[in-house]
């Protein structure tokens, strides 16, 4: 029988897995990063903030430029990190880029009282896409409305059936302290996953979805969105999943060592490096993709050895 979480014994996560891989993993310093590359798994570094997030922007100015109307073309992206945001109006703006063919699906959404979070709420995830991004574009320039689409509680069929009519070419993304991406946690300890996490092949079939959120996604939230007030955050959202993903040309997930810890960053890059694969963490599973970029702020990596603050 698998280790109950040190975190919500309750739930499935990282702390489950075999010590003898949570050391081996702590041991690992930033220069042996590049060495975990393998065809489908590439990791690049950046040394500044600033080309970090340069190069994040870029990936949606270059997906909209390859979109037409006869073979649309979009990126799927997240709100943390959200400082690419500005900078792709800024791009688009200054080079006066024509992006009205390009579509843009966000990733996930806060689901409060049946319904998700209005855009009128601060910490609505599409106020920030539009805040941040599309309302900076300049209108004759941005991406048309109707290619802008958001998670909502009427929509999550259609919105998963628009993967297969536009081609995502980029599923881009963070990282959080469940080592999910978009709002994939693991799930909790109930029922036939009492003893074990769902197999590989299981949790692949989650579709985009309405979720509960692991109490470590509640406490992570609310350190970078909220002050550090927990009862702001809902427990439940709206997200994309692995179904969606996978009909992503390209998983790029970027590291700035703001949302995960050291420690889960170099977690996540040795499990896919190596294909060891476990729904307790679900970023493993993009060990299955055939294309996953990880870029690293390299200052952000940090290290993993013991000190007292």
């Amino acid at each position: 029988m698998r280790k109950l979480s040190k975190v919500a014994p309750e739930w499935w996560d990282y702390t489950t897995l075999d010590d003898s891989l949570l050391e081996e993993v702590a041991r690992l310093q930033p220069d042996d990063f590049i060495k975990l590359q393998r065809d489908g798994f590439k990791i690049k570094m950046y040394d500044t903030l600033e080309s970090f997030y340069t190069a994040e922007a870029l990936e949606y100015v270059r997906c909209w430029q390859a979109s037409t109307s006869s073979n649309p073309v979009g990126i799927c992206g997240p709100i943390g990190p959200t400082e690419q945001l500005p900078l792709v109006a800024e791009i688009i703006n200054a080079l006066e880029i024509n992006v009205r063919e390009g579509h843009f699906w966000g990733m996930d959404e806060w689901f409060i009282d049946g319904k998700e979070m209005p855009a009128t709420n601060p910490l609505s995830f599409t106020k920030a896409s539009m805040d941040l991004c599309f309302n900076r574009i300049r209108k004759d320039l941005r991406p048309a409305d109707e290619n802008i689409h958001f998670l909502k509680a009427d929509n999550i069929n259609s919105y998963s059936e628009l993967y297969d009519q536009v081609e995502c070419r980029i599923m881009q993304g963070g990282q959080g302290e469940t080592k999910h991406w978009a709002f994939n946690d693991p799930l909790k300890r109930e029922g036939e996953y009492k003893d074990s996490p769902p197999s590989p092949e299981q949790f692949r079939k989650l579709a985009a979805r309405v979720v509960d959120l692991h109490p470590m996604t509640l406490m992570q939230n609310a350190r970078t969105s909220s002050g550090g007030i927990v009862s702001n955050i809902p427990s439940r959202a709206i997200t994309v999943g692995p179904v969606e993903t996978w009909k992503a040309g390209r998983v790029s997930i970027w590291h700035a060592g703001t949302h995960d810890n050291p420690f889960g960053m170099r977690l996540t890059t040795f499990m896919i490096s190596k294909r060891i694969i476990d729904s307790s963490v679900p970023m493993s599973l993009l060990a299955e993709h055939d294309d996953v970029l990880f870029n690293f702020y390299r200052p952000g990596i940090g290290t993993c050895i013991a000190e007292m603050h």
